[in-house]
């Protein structure tokens, strides 16, 4: 079979397309046949060195496909299911071996290439707004890159919970696709100061919650958008990582919360993965949660996507198709 090889750490050109023996299901696997496999930042840092990984490897954490052999002991998964998995390393291939208790069946109603597109992103906003700082009627966030793969499925997941959502932007285009997601207010973050302009549509109050996927460009002017005891939730890099942080800079905007939480974390005691999987596909079949599949490329041409998304392009999902 065919799989994305990384033999060493740097740019996209590292990711290597091979042919690899087709993995055999240990005890407590399955294996499936990839119909899609989405791309997320976390496997430009792990191609990077960002993130250390052990070497060689195959990239991508997400995917969806069909089953095709069980190693012993599985229950509750058959051969022909159809199913998806996040947090999982080997996806980027055309066929991956994945713990049965890390996958979740797609029901009817649910394509493979949008459960694909939902599995880190979109599980990532549903624990952001109901787990990280459970979100209540009438509270006012701010998300960053509100037009991008996870910051759409975070303003929906963040609208279903009542609460007032600014985005922030950097194009006409962005902005549009930001708006149809339900964002209530936009910031041209590159064209203004965020935190000044937050400030100005809060009341100068600032917000309850700041969801952070930028980092480094935006880290500051995040912690002076919140109002006293506002949560910081830093759940990505995209600019680059942020420089230590004095503790003592919280108390001094007004005793606010920081938080860098990961989706594993928010998937790992029992029943937590079929919850949020689960709402997310009833809110997709029901026609609840608008999905928007940006770019597919060639399994093949991963290199290229990766550049894609580096380049801060992304207008919804990246996927992979074997």
């Amino acid at each position: 079979m065919q799989a994305i090889r990384v033999h060493q750490t740097g740019g996209p050109e590292v990711l290597v397309p091979e042919d690899v023996p087709v993995p055999e299901p240990e005890a407590g696997q399955v294996r499936v046949r990839v119909q899609a496999a989405g791309l997320n930042f976390i496997d430009t840092y792990q191609r990077s060195g960002a993130y250390n990984l052990p070497l060689p490897q195959t990239l991508g954490l997400e995917g969806a496909g069909v089953v095709e052999a069980l190693g012993p002991g599985v229950d509750g998964v058959v051969e022909g299911d159809w199913v998806a998995w996040a947090m999982q390393l080997g996806s980027y291939a055309e066929q991956v071996v994945v713990p049965a208790g890390s996958v979740v069946g797609v029901p009817e109603g649910v394509d493979a290439r949008t459960a694909a597109a939902v599995m880190l992103q979109g599980m990532t906003a549903h624990y952001l707004t109901h787990s990280t700082v459970p979100l209540e009627e009438g509270m006012t966030v701010l998300v960053t890159a509100a037009a991008g793969g996870a910051g759409r499925l975070l303003v929906q997941a963040a609208k279903r919970r009542g609460a007032r959502v600014i985005g922030t932007v950097s194009t006409d285009e962005k902005e549009a696709l930001a708006r149809a997601a339900g964002v209530d207010e936009i910031v041209r973050y590159r064209d203004v100061d965020l935190a000044e302009a937050v400030r100005s549509l809060t009341d100068g109050g600032g917000v309850d919650v700041v969801y952070d996927s930028v980092g480094r460009d935006t880290f500051a002017a995040s912690l002076d958008s919140l109002r006293p005891r506002g949560h910081l939730v830093l759940y990505g890099q995209a600019s680059g990582p942020v420089p230590p942080v004095d503790p003592q800079v919280l108390n001094a905007k007004g005793s606010l919360y920081l938080t860098r939480p990961t989706l594993g974390h928010y998937i790992a005691r029992p029943g937590e993965l079929a919850w949020r999987a689960g709402d997310l596909f009833s809110w997709i079949a029901a026609g609840e949660l608008d999905v928007r599949i940006d770019r597919t490329w060639p399994l093949a041409e991963a290199a290229e996507a990766h550049r894609y998304i580096e380049a801060g392009e992304t207008k919804g999902k990246v996927l992979l198709l074997p």
